[in-house]
C-alpha cells in the first residue's frame, strides 16, 4: 500500500523539517509521499518547504496565493495525492508519526476512515473547549456517532478521497463530506504530544467559520430548527390573544402598560433578525459558490519527482 502523506502547513518553519525526516523514518518500509500544502504561512515555511521537495524525490510542495483555512489546504493536497490511502497529520508534531502506522493497518483492514482519539489531550483550555463544543454540534448537525472523536489525525482510503474531491465549493469541510460519502469508520487511540515549539494557528475567528461552514454547508438543521420556534412562538401568541382580549373584557378599567408591547416588539425583533442573519449566510454561500469562488490557488509548485 502506497501512503500519502498530507500535511497543512502554516507557521511551521520550526517543525515541518524535522516532522517529514520523522514521517521518513518512521514509515521507511512503505511506499511513501509527502503532500505539502503551505497555507500563505507569515513565517519561512514556504522556503523550508521547497526545499525539501528539490532535494527529496518523495515530497510535493504546494503553495498557496493566500491563506484559505487547514480544510482548503487539506482538500488541495487530496487532489495532488497518488497512494492507496492519504494520511492527515497537523504540521506541530503534536501527533507522533509512528502512530500513522496504526492508522493505516485498520484502512489495510477494511476500513474507509480511520479516526485517531486520544486518551490525554495535550491541547491549552481554549483549543479543547473548542474541540468540545464542535464536536456536540457535529453530533447534532451531521448525525456523527456521540462516542466518535473528529480529530484531524486521520486516514483515509483512496476509493474515499476520490469521492471527497468531487466536491467544489469553496468551503470545505472533510468531516462533513466524509459523513456524506460513507459509515464505514473506526477509531485508533494514539498518543498526544505537548505542543512544544510556537502556538495554536486556531483562533476564535477562525473557530467561527469553521463552525458556520458545518453549520451552513452540510445541515439543513438550523433552518428546521426556526421554523419549529416559529410555530411555538404562533401557537404561544394565540394564548396570549385569547388572554389579552379576556383580560380587556373583565377587567375595562386597567390600562394596558406599554412595557408588555415594547418587550414584545424586542423579543420578536430579534427572532427576526436572528432568522434573516441566518437566512443571509445560507443565501450569501451558495451565492458564492455559484459564483465558483475558488477552494484555493496555487502560487508555485514544486514537485521534483515528476
Amino acid at each position: 500500500m502506497k501512503i500519502s502523506i498530507c500535511i497543512p502547513v502554516y507557521n511551521a518553519e520550526a517543525t515541518i523539517e524535522s516532522l517529514v525526516a520523522s514521517i521518513e523514518q518512521e514509515l521507511a518500509g512503505y511506499e511513501l509521499e509527502l503532500v505539502l500544502v503551505n497555507d500563505a504561512s507569515k513565517d519561512k515555511s514556504e522556503v523550508i518547504c521547497e526545499k525539501l521537495a528539490l532535494r527529496n524525490d518523495r515530497v510535493k510542495f504546494i503553495s498557496l496565493r493566500r491563506n484559505y483555512g487547514e480544510h482548503n489546504a487539506v482538500m488541495c493536497a487530496l487532489n495532488h495525492i497518488t497512494g492507496d490511502c492519504a494520511v492527515i497529520i497537523d504540521d506541530d508534531f503534536q501527533n507522533p508519526p509512528i502512530e500513522i502506522i496504526a492508522l493505516v493497518k485498520e484502512v489495510q483492514g477494511g476500513f474507509d476512515v480511520v479516526y485517531s482519539f486520544y486518551a490525554e489531550k495535550k491541547h491549552n483550555l481554549f483549543r479543547n473547549i473548542g474541540s468540545r463544543f464542535n464536536d456536540v454540534i457535529a453530533s447534532w448537525l451531521l448525525n456523527k456517532p456521540k462516542n466518535l472523536y473528529l480529530s484531524s489525525f486521520k486516514a483515509i482510503h483512496r476509493d474515499v478521497v476520490e469521492e471527497i474531491i468531487k466536491y467544489q465549493g469553496p468551503f470545505p469541510y472533510i468531516d462533513g463530506l466524509i459523513f456524506r460519502i460513507t459509515d464505514n469508520y473506526t477509531s485508533v487511540e494514539v498518543k498526544h504530544q505537548r505542543r512544544e515549539i510556537g502556538k495554536s494557528n486556531y483562533t476564535i475567528k477562525k473557530l467561527i467559520s469553521l463552525w458556520l461552514n458545518m453549520f451552513i454547508n452540510f445541515s439543513i438543521k438550523p433552518l428546521r430548527i426556526f421554523t419549529l420556534i416559529g410555530a411555538l412562538i404562533s401557537i404561544i401568541s394565540v394564548f396570549c390573544i385569547v388572554y389579552i382580549i379576556w383580560d380587556k373584557i373583565t377587567h375595562q378599567n386597567i390600562t394596558q402598560g406599554w412595557a408588555s408591547i415594547m418587550v414584545a416588539l424586542a423579543f420578536f425583533s430579534g427572532i427576526q433578525l436572528i432568522f434573516l442573519g441566518l437566512m443571509s449566510e445560507y443565501l450569501g454561500k451558495n451565492y458564492m459558490t455559484e459564483n465558483n469562488s475558488p477552494q484555493w490557488t496555487i502560487k508555485k509548485k514544486s514537485f521534483n519527482n515528476l
